[in-house]
């Protein structure tokens, strides 16, 4: 399925008022769709297999914003650390860790999100409260990399009252955050909530990075 323009345009003024941004998810997807969606103006793509993104990023133009959006294995930090923009699911200082010392390997800093377990689901990633703020403990030594921000996935629900309950207290666990840790700074902003079926209310309760992909591309090809 080729790319959906329509949908494109609408995500993009759903998007405006809020000035949040888009993280086209394009995983499993050709590049000549990417491609498409780039001269359409969009910069932001985000991919959850190292492999993939590392033969995409080569074919593709350098101004592209990777965004690496899966679980991320500490082993596979180095293949992506030259040119990644933002890695969002960090949940260990271990996973920290390495990719501050590949960032400064290759003389940067990357920005990163931790991501908070918000969700009723077991099987989904991410750091309790307990958890979160041990690990923003022990970062502060870590100069290659940057933490701007909190992700969270909404529980897998048709309960709307739920989803947004669960974004809202990410975006309360955001500001403790960011008054605890980086007072006065203004990298500390950022929400990756919402997917193609819940960024209207992610946008709702703060999202400043919605992650959208089959409303875009159609459904995933996992063949």
């Amino acid at each position: 399925m080729a790319v959906n323009f329509n949908n494109y345009r609408q995500v993009q003024q759903q998007l405006e008022p809020y000035h949040a941004r888009l993280v086209a998810v394009s995983k499993t997807k050709p590049v000549e769709d990417i491609r498409e969606l780039y001269t359409a103006g969009q910069r932001i793509f985000g991919e959850n297999y190292v492999q993939e993104m590392v033969e995409k990023a080569g074919l593709l133009p350098e101004d592209v914003q990777w965004h690496f959006i899966g679980h991320l294995q500490s082993n596979k930090v180095k293949y992506i650390a030259p040119f990644v923009s933002m890695i969002h699911g960090v949940d260990s200082l271990k996973l920290l860790s390495e990719i501050s010392k590949q960032a400064l390997k290759h003389k940067r800093v990357i920005d990163c999100l931790l991501q908070v377990h918000i969700a009723t689901e077991e099987t989904k990633f991410g750091l309790d409260e307990t958890e979160l703020f041990q690990l923003l403990d022990q970062a502060g030594s870590l100069s290659g990399i940057r933490i701007t921000g909190l992700m969270g996935m909404a529980s897998n629900t048709d309960d709307e009252t739920q989803i947004r309950k669960e974004f809202a207290g990410l975006k309360i666990l955001r500001d403790t955050i960011w008054e605890k840790y980086f007072p006065g700074t203004a990298f500390f902003k950022e929400l990756s909530t919402g997917m193609s079926g819940d960024y209207k209310l992610a946008l709702e309760e703060g999202s400043t990075l919605v992650r959208i992909g089959s409303l875009l591309f159609g459904a995933r090809n996992y063949a």
